[in-house]
């Protein structure tokens, strides 16, 4: 009886800590949702604003705002694979914790998803990580367009020369 009773606590607590990890998890991709708007939306007003100044303003130097815009690209991926690398982990330890439940919801649905040959799903964090790439083309493009290619010409041929 006293085994019985250890044995369905030991369960019930196990069961707890993997409704935590479960709601950390969701957490976890929560604010990598709200990384990914944050990106998106600095990525636009930059592209929006560099376009506007070079449009307006005779003498605009908006090749640095493109560069700006690329270094933010690459910390927007590396986000990416930080939260990427996060959640793998707490699944990880999920479906661990899952071996001693009745259930295996996640392990379950990984292994539908995945299929035999897990050609079935491609993972999120390979289709959100190319949108930073569209962006950095988009900034070297501007990049190329606004910088000076005479006096860049000019320099290069003096260093060489």
């Amino acid at each position: 009886m006293e085994k019985d009773r250890k044995s369905r606590d030991s369960t019930e607590d196990i069961l707890e800590i993997y409704k935590l990890l479960v709601e950390m998890a969701d957490r976890v991709s929560q604010r990598r949702q709200s990384a990914n708007s944050f990106y998106l939306t600095v990525n636009t007003a930059i592209i929006g604003a560099t376009a506007y100044v070079a449009r307006e303003a005779e003498e605009a130097n908006t090749w640095a705002i493109s560069l700006a815009g690329i270094a933010i690209c690459i910390l927007w991926i590396r986000a990416v694979l930080s939260y990427k690398s996060l959640n793998s982990a707490k699944f990880a330890v999920i479906t661990k914790l899952e071996q001693q439940l009745p259930v295996s919801a996640y392990s379950d649905e990984w292994q539908f998803l995945t299929g035999v040959d897990g050609s079935r799903h491609t993972p999120f964090h390979k289709i959100e990580v190319l949108v930073p790439f569209v962006f950095i083309f988009v900034h070297l493009v501007q990049f190329a367009i606004e910088l000076p290619w005479e006096v860049t010409w000019e320099w290069t041929k003096s260093l060489f020369c």
